[in-house]
């Protein structure tokens, strides 16, 4: 059995992003995200907020910075890492999502979205066209458009 950790979201930016160095010299920058689940309450469809915390490591997360403000609308592929500490004796951890790719989206004056990390693509591809780009750009196999997932039922 092989063990998956890849995560996928689409979200807004709860705050300006931070930009640090650590010891190393390495850059790292944080951000958190806002994902909206909705559910029914009775008769009312409601938003529900989720957020997550999202960490982007080197020249990566120095070129994003200037561009991640509050509010605006990012795509994140990643992998979950947990962080375990002990604070006052009390077990602690944190689940935070490690970025691959991020794609600004959204507000661009283009028209299209910036990929940042994994390749570019154009606001008038669809998303299967986009996720294929950033696959091939990361090296990876495109998945094969046989139309096939347009007949998922779900």
């Amino acid at each position: 059995m092989i063990d998956i950790n890849h995560v996928v979201l689409v979200g807004r930016l709860t705050r300006d992003a931070e930009l640090k160095s650590i010891a190393s010299g390495q850059a790292v920058c944080k951000f958190s995200i806002a994902v909206n689940r909705r559910r029914k309450n009775g008769e009312q469809w409601e938003d529900e907020p989720n957020f997550f915390d999202v960490v982007v490591w080197g020249r990566q997360g120095e070129s994003l910075h200037q561009y991640l403000v509050k509010g605006k609308l990012v795509g994140v592929d990643g992998e979950l890492r947990q962080d375990r500490w002990q604070q006052d004796g009390q077990n602690r951890s944190k689940v935070e999502i490690v970025a691959n790719n991020i794609q600004l989206l959204g507000g661009n004056s283009s028209g299209g979205g910036n990929s940042f990390g994994g390749g570019n693509t154009s606001g008038n591809n669809s998303h299967a066209q986009q996720q294929g780009q950033n696959w091939q750009a990361q090296g990876g196999n495109a998945p094969a458009e046989d139309g096939f997932a347009d007949d998922i039922p779900f």
